[in-house]
């Protein structure tokens, strides 16, 4: 059987793995056998890179991940940027301010590094979920240079609230809801699908040969770059309306079942 797409770009939570962030084996054994038949694997997420290579690890793959919704590309075997979008301290004292002002929890990260004025047990758990541990700079601390995004967290209420008052900003960052829990800051120009177009570039891949499966927001600018873009059965309408084809949900398998139909004939 032929293969379709010589590159299949993934998202990763809500995605490849269930809502309980597991990896099933019927997912794994389907990315492995597209990886296996000579397909570029690449993962694109919002995760930072620490909480990417356990993923990376569990699915037997190295190689090059997209992290920060695009903010900084990593060769994951050498642990090295090979391109990032930098965010200027000063750009983001606005949203520092709004956040410590109504009480709404952030980080910061470089491409390696995530940081947080202070930590509650609520929000260490959280971040045991997805491998990741912070370090505490204290209240009031200044930021620091090289940051590449910007996520506050919150109930989706209180979300919802974020994301109505800063969209009314000037646009001088990009603001993009990366989960129901999260909204994430960035560089104006970084998201998935240019970061994937600058590393399909590199490598030689025509976008018509490029396969991209995802579950949110943040993933709408890979769907549509790619020649095939599939959204997840949970995501939400507007996510669906982006995409070329609408799959199962990540509880039935959905990068399994959507590999396994449009990849390889």
């Amino acid at each position: 059987m032929a293969l379709q797409y010589d590159l299949i770009a993934l998202d990763v939570d809500g995605t490849l793995l269930t809502d309980d962030h597991q990896l099933t084996s019927k997912t794994r054994e389907a990315v492995r056998e597209a990886a296996d038949r000579g397909a570029g694997i690449v993962l694109c997420t919002g995760r930072a890179p620490f909480s990417v290579y356990p993923v990376l690890e569990e699915l037997g793959l190295t190689g090059t991940i997209i992290t920060h919704n695009g903010g900084a590309t990593i060769n994951s075997d050498t642990r090295k940027i090979i391109h990032q979008y930098e965010i200027a301290p000063k750009q983001l004292e606005p949203f520092v301010d709004y956040c410590r002002k109504n009480q709404v929890h952030y980080d910061v990260n470089t491409a390696f590094e995530m940081m947080v004025e202070s930590l509650t047990p609520e929000v260490s758990d959280m971040y045991s979920k997805f491998h990741a541990s912070p370090s505490v700079l204290g209240q009031g601390a200044g930021l620091p240079e090289g940051l590449v995004k910007f996520t506050a967290f919150g109930t989706k209420e209180v979300m919802d609230q974020v994301q109505e008052e800063w969209e009314s900003w000037p646009p001088s960052l990009l603001t993009i809801r990366s989960g129901d829990f999260f909204i994430d800051v960035h560089h104006p120009e970084a998201s998935k699908g240019r970061a994937l177009q600058q590393y399909a570039r590199s490598q030689g891949i025509d976008r018509s040969r490029i396969l991209a499966i995802g579950n949110y927001f943040n993933d709408i600018s890979m769907l549509e770059f790619a020649g095939c873009g599939i959204a997840m059965g949970n995501s939400p309408d507007g996510v669906k309306e982006a995409a070329d084809v609408v799959g199962r949900s990540n509880a039935e398998d959905g990068v399994a079942y959507a590999l396994r139909e449009f990849a390889w004939s």
